[in-house]
């Protein structure tokens, strides 16, 4: 893995970065200007995110399309700069990485798997094109012979084999679950500590998607690696992931211990999403009660709830003031006026 010293903030000793987030962000805003001309109109993407990753910790980002889920990938990426908020890595503040050595080293500690994996693979060159650019741009240290067989390791890591014949093929050659693969594989050659997975099961078959899901846990148990796994899908946040985030129109609403969440929901959109989730033991006529809406594009907001013209549960507060994530539960916060919290439980938490 790369330097340590690219994430530490020079007063951490050893016990802080062990026990500290790998990732941290506060109060993260992305914000797009929209119109034309002189338009002053803002688009708020993301808006006062708070987000931790730890080591070898699971994240899952879950929310409808439109929720600035990827764009929350995409700021932890450095493909956006943030509009304000900061964003940690091992302690160390990104705005203060200058250089474009730091700056590589970041990004080989934590790249990003696409979505799709028709287009993120160069049809033009073999499958060891890629993968091998990518252990001679963030593996220097090692010699041709070493680059040669660190990505036959990788591709094998990730449960391809014979490696020397993935390798040789182009990528037309592969189905849509080995291409996925090949994502991951590119990503692991950089020996990473966080890999961004930006909906990396959403354009494949069912019957594959859990082949994906379980090479994540593979590779957080044996290589440490720790994942951002970006999702609209419920059930695979459960298989997978040991937090659950919900999103909705660029604000966090809930998060919490996965089980936990989704056992107890203690916001209405998380409700929602739940729902919509099918049931193979429910009736054949049963439908999904509730909205049929989806996330606004917040532009200019006011304050107040961003979810209350779809909540079944809003009351007057909620059109005027934006609610605060409030601990309801051991770890478990929900943004919302009306949630009522587990006995015992009084914490506040910031948005």
């Amino acid at each position: 893995m790369t330097d340590v010293t690219i994430g530490s903030a020079s007063s951490a000793g050893p016990a802080d970065i062990s026990t500290a987030p790998l990732l941290e962000t506060k109060a993260l805003s992305r914000h797009f200007r929209v119109g034309r001309g002189f338009s002053r109109q803002m688009l708020h993407a993301v808006d006062d995110v708070d987000l931790t990753i730890n080591r070898q910790e699971i994240v899952a980002l879950a929310g409808e399309s439109g929720s600035g889920k990827s764009t929350i990938a995409r700021l932890l990426a450095g493909v956006y700069k943030p509009t304000s908020g900061e964003i940690y890595y091992q302690g160390r503040a990104l705005s203060s990485i200058k250089s474009r050595r730091d700056l590589l080293a970041y990004r080989s500690d934590v790249p990003m798997v696409f979505q799709d994996p028709f287009s993120s693979l160069n049809p033009a060159f073999r499958v060891a094109h890629g993968i091998s650019r990518s252990v001679k741009l963030h593996r220097g240290d090692l010699t041709g012979d070493q680059q040669k067989a660190e990505v036959e390791r990788v591709v094998e890591a990730v449960g391809l084999t014979p490696a020397g014949d993935i390798l040789q093929r182009y990528p037309y050659e592969l189905s849509g679950g080995q291409r996925q693969r090949i994502g991951f594989a590119q990503a692991l050659a950089h020996q990473p500590r966080l890999i961004l997975a930006d909906e990396p099961v959403s354009m494949l078959d069912v019957s594959i998607r859990i082949g994906l899901l379980n090479l994540m846990a593979e590779l957080r148990a044996t290589a440490g690696v720790s994942f951002l796994y970006i999702t609209h899908d419920i059930a695979s946040a459960r298989y997978v992931a040991d937090r659950l985030v919900v999103m909705y129109a660029g604000h966090i609403v809930e998060s919490g211990p996965t089980e936990s969440v989704l056992a107890n929901p203690k916001h209405p959109y998380t409700d929602l999403l739940l729902g919509a989730v099918p049931d193979p033991r429910a009736p054949l006529n049963a439908g999904i009660e509730g909205d049929t809406g989806e996330p606004p594009k917040v532009i200019d907001p006011t304050p107040g709830c961003r979810f209350r013209l779809r909540c079944p549960l809003v009351v007057d507060e909620c059109h005027h003031i934006t609610p605060l994530r409030r601990e309801l539960g051991p770890g478990h916060d929900a943004a919302c006026h009306v949630a009522q919290p587990d006995t015992g439980t009084t914490a506040v938490q910031p948005a």
